[in-house]
C-alpha cells in the first residue's frame, strides 16, 4: 500500500480543524481586512486613518476618527485579534497526530493570498501542496510524493468571468508585495510580467499560476480582476472542474483553499504523463506517485469516482486517450506489486470505449450501460 490510514484521532483533529477554519472565514471582521492604521497630526490634534492598496496599488486612506479612547479600543482590538491565532493550537495538535503540515513559509504565501480574496474568487490550490490536502481530507498519511519547493496556484481565468461578479477584484501581486519576502515576477520575452514569481536570492522557492490552455495560443493571460498573469497548460481544465474545499494546515494555523477533487487529481496526473516526452518525463515520476498514492487510496471505498473521472477523460478525445492509456502503461511499470493498482488498472484498461459518446455518458452518471 502506498498509504497508511491516520487514527481516528488524526482524523477527528482534522475535522475539527476544518470546520473551524470554515467558520472563521464566514465571520470575517475588521482585523481581516489588508491594511494598518496610521495617525495624522492636524493644527495639535491626532487623527487616525486606516491605509490600504487597491487593485491599482494605489494608496488608499479612509478616517476611522479622532485620537480619543473609542478609537484607540478600536485599534487595540484589531491588532489583538490580528496578533491571536485562535487555529493555532487546533492546526499543531493535527500534526503532532500524524496530519500533513505544510513548512511555515509556503502556508504564509497561501494564507496571504487567502486573505485578499483569491480563493473566494476562484483561485485553486494545484500541485503537491493540494495532494497535502487531499491526504488529510482522505485520512490518509501518504508514503511519498508529497515534498516541493514550488506554491502552484490556478484559476481558470478568463473562462470563468461569466461565473463572477463583474466587479469582483483581488490584488495579487499586492498580496505578494505585502509579504515583503523579495518575491519578483519573471519578466517574459514581451517585457510582460511572467506567470512565475521568485525571490533573487531565494530562487529554489517559486509560486506558479497557471490556468487552462485555449485557441488563444501558449503566450500568458492577464487578468487584470485578479492583477496577475497566468499560465495556459494543456488539460489543466481538468483539474478545474468539480473543486472541492480543504483545510491546508501548518504549525501556524489553518486556511481553507479549493482543491481539485482527488479522483481529477490523479487521472489529470496520468493525462500530464502522457502529455510529456523524453527528458521530461525523467522529471514526473512525483506526478506518477501522487497518482498512484491516490488511486491505491480510493480504489477500495470510492472506485466509483475513479471511474467516472477515467471515463470523463477518455471521453473528451482521442488525444486524451492515448496521453492517459500511456500515463497508465508507466504507472503500472512503476508500481507493479500493488494489488489495488493492478486491479484498478485492469478494469481501466478493459473499460469500454469512450468513442461511444452515448456510453461515456451513461458510464459517467454511474448508470449500468447495454450496448
Amino acid at each position: 500500500m502506498r498509504f497508511r490510514e491516520l487514527s481516528i484521532a488524526a482524523q477527528t483533529a482534522y475535522a475539527e480543524l476544518l470546520e473551524s477554519a470554515r467558520a472563521q472565514g464566514r465571520h470575517r471582521t475588521v482585523a481581516d481586512l489588508n491594511g494598518s492604521f496610521a495617525s495624522k497630526k492636524v493644527k495639535e490634534r491626532t487623527y487616525w486613518y486606516f491605509a490600504y492598496r487597491d487593485i491599482e496599488a494605489r494608496v488608499r486612506q479612509i478616517y476611522v476618527g479622532p485620537d480619543d479612547d473609542r478609537v484607540r479600543k478600536l485599534i487595540a482590538t484589531v491588532r489583538e485579534a490580528r496578533d491571536s491565532k485562535p487555529l493555532a493550537p487546533l492546526a499543531r495538535s493535527a500534526a503532532a497526530l500524524g496530519c500533513e503540515a505544510a513548512v511555515p513559509r509556503h502556508f504564509r504565501i497561501v494564507r496571504r493570498l487567502s486573505e485578499y480574496g483569491f480563493f473566494r474568487a476562484g483561485g485553486v490550490l494545484v500541485g503537491t501542496h493540494a495532494f497535502l490536502c487531499l491526504g488529510n481530507l482522505l485520512g490518509v498519511k501518504f508514503t511519498d510524493g508529497s515534498r516541493t519547493l514550488d506554491v502552484d496556484l490556478a484559476h481558470a481565468g478568463k473562462n470563468i468571468s461569466v461565473a463572477l461578479p463583474a466587479d469582483i477584484k483581488v490584488d495579487v501581486q499586492g498580496a505578494l508585495d505585502s509579504l515583503e519576502m523579495g518575491f519578483l515576477p519573471i519578466t517574459e520575452m514581451q517585457g510582460k510580467a511572467g506567470t512565475t514569481y521568485l525571490n533573487p536570492k531565494n530562487p529554489e522557492l517559486r509560486i506558479d499560476f497557471v490556468t487552462s490552455a485555449s485557441r488563444a495560443g501558449k503566450s500568458s493571460v492577464h487578468v487584470p480582476n485578479l492583477n496577475v498573469a497566468l499560465e495556459p497548460l494543456k488539460f489543466m481544465e481538468f483539474s478545474l472542474e468539480d473543486t472541492t474545499q480543504a483545510a491546508l494546515l501548518s504549525t501556524e494555523g489553518a486556511v481553507i483553499v479549493n482543491i481539485p477533487s482527488p479522483a481529477r487529481f490523479a487521472i489529470h496526473k496520468l493525462v500530464v504523463y502522457g502529455e510529456r516526452s523524453g527528458a521530461s518525463r525523467l522529471k514526473s515520476k512525483k506526478d506518477l506517485l501522487q497518482a498512484a498514492s491516490l488511486i491505491d487510496a480510493l480504489a477500495a471505498e470510492r472506485a466509483d469516482e475513479l471511474r467516472n473521472a477515467w471515463t470523463d477523460a477518455l471521453g473528451r478525445g482521442p488525444g486524451w486517450t492515448k496521453r492517459a492509456h500511456e500515463g497508465l502503461a508507466a504507472l503500472q511499470k512503476l508500481e507493479p506489486k500493488v494489488e489495488s493498482l493492478k486491479e484498478w488498472a485492469w478494469g481501466a484498461t478493459h473499460m469500454i470505449s469512450p468513442k461511444d459518446a452515448r456510453a461515456a455518458r451513461i458510464i459517467k452518471r454511474g448508470e449500468d450501460f447495454e450496448p
